[in-house]
C-alpha cells in the first residue's frame, strides 16, 4: 500500500539542544486491483435454488476493481438445470457485470448491470420457454453490518416467458466472530412477473472460515418456500428444498 508520510513537530523544550521530529502516516489512497478465483462447491445455489441438479459445481471469476470506484468482472460455473429443463445445449453459466461503488456518509452503495449468459442454451425452443439469457440492473446499499439489494431484469428471467420486469430483494448481515470466522444470514424474495407459481421466498445462514494465503471455506444451511411443481430435477426432486451446501474458494 502506498503512505504518504509528512514530519511533524511533537516537542519542544527548554533547551536549544532538545527537539524532535516524528512521522506519521496519512491515510492511504485507494489502489486499483486485480483478483482471481477458482472453487468448487456441493450444490450450486442461487437464490436458494439448485442450479447444478443439487450435485457439485466448479467454479471460477476475475475482478477489476479501480480506486475511482468502478469495477467490472466475469464468473462462471457448471450448470445443469437448463438440460433439466429440456433443452440439448447450454451447460455452463457466464456472468459479465460492471458497476460503480461509492459511499454517502455513514451509508455505501453499489450500482450496476449483471448479464447472466448461458452460451449456446437452446431453452428458447422447448414449449413455453424463453431464452435463458437474462438482463439485470441493480442496487445496494449498506450500513454497518446490513445490507439490502434490489436486482431489475430488463429482459425475461432465466427462460421464463413475458417476465420481463422481474425484481429480487436481498437483504443480509455481515457478522464478524473473530479468528478468521464471519457469519451471514441472509433473506430473500423472488417475483417473477406473470408467474406466480415461480415466485418464492429463499433464506441462508453461512458460516466462513478464512484459512489463509487466499484459502476460504463455507458451509451454508439454504432452503426455499418454492413450488416443488415448478422447481424440480428429471429425477422429481425438489430443487428449493432445505439443504446444506459446502465450498471452498481459492482467491489469489
Amino acid at each position: 500500500m502506498k503512505k504518504i508520510v509528512s514530519p511533524i513537530l511533537v516537542a519542544l523544550t527548554l533547551s536549544a539542544a532538545a527537539g524532535a521530529m516524528a512521522q506519521t502516516a496519512a491515510p492511504a489512497e485507494p489502489e486499483s486491483t486485480l483478483a482471481f478465483n477458482v472453487g468448487a462447491v456441493s450444490d450450486y445455489r442461487y437464490r436458494g435454488i439448485s442450479q447444478s441438479r443439487l450435485n457439485p459445481a466448479l467454479q471460477g471469476g476475475a475482478d477489476y476493481a479501480d480506486k475511482s470506484g468502478f469495477y467490472v468482472g466475469a464468473w462462471g460455473s457448471s450448470i445443469k438445470w437448463i438440460q433439466d429443463a429440456g433443452a440439448k445445449d447450454g451447460n455452463v453459466e457466464i456472468d459479465l457485470y460492471g458497476g460503480y461503488k461509492g459511499a454517502v456518509g455513514d451509508v455505501a452503495y453499489d450500482v450496476g448491470f449483471l448479464r447472466y449468459q448461458y452460451q449456446g442454451n437452446s431453452l428458447a425452443k422447448v414449449a413455453g420457454l424463453a431464452d435463458a439469457n437474462t438482463n439485470e440492473i441493480y442496487g445496494a446499499a449498506t450500513m454497518g453490518l446490513f445490507t439490502a439489494k434490489y436486482s431489475y431484469a430488463t429482459s425475461n428471467l432465466f427462460g421464463n416467458k413475458d417476465s420481463k420486469g422481474s425484481y429480487y430483494l436481498d437483504l443480509s448481515a455481515a457478522l464478524d466472530l473473530g479468528e478468521g470466522y464471519s457469519l451471514t444470514p441472509h433473506l430473500g424474495y423472488q417475483s417473477i412477473a406473470k408467474t406466480p407459481d415461480g415466485t418464492y421466498t429463499d433464506y441462508a445462514l453461512t458460516l466462513g472460515k478464512d484459512l489463509g494465503n487466499g484459502l476460504s471455506a463455507s458451509a451454508a444451511l439454504i432452503g426455499t418456500n418454492a413450488k416443488k411443481s415448478f422447481y424440480y430435477t428429471p429425477a422429481g426432486k425438489a430443487t428449493g428444498d432445505a439443504g446444506l451446501v459446502v465450498g471452498v474458494k481459492y482467491t489469489f
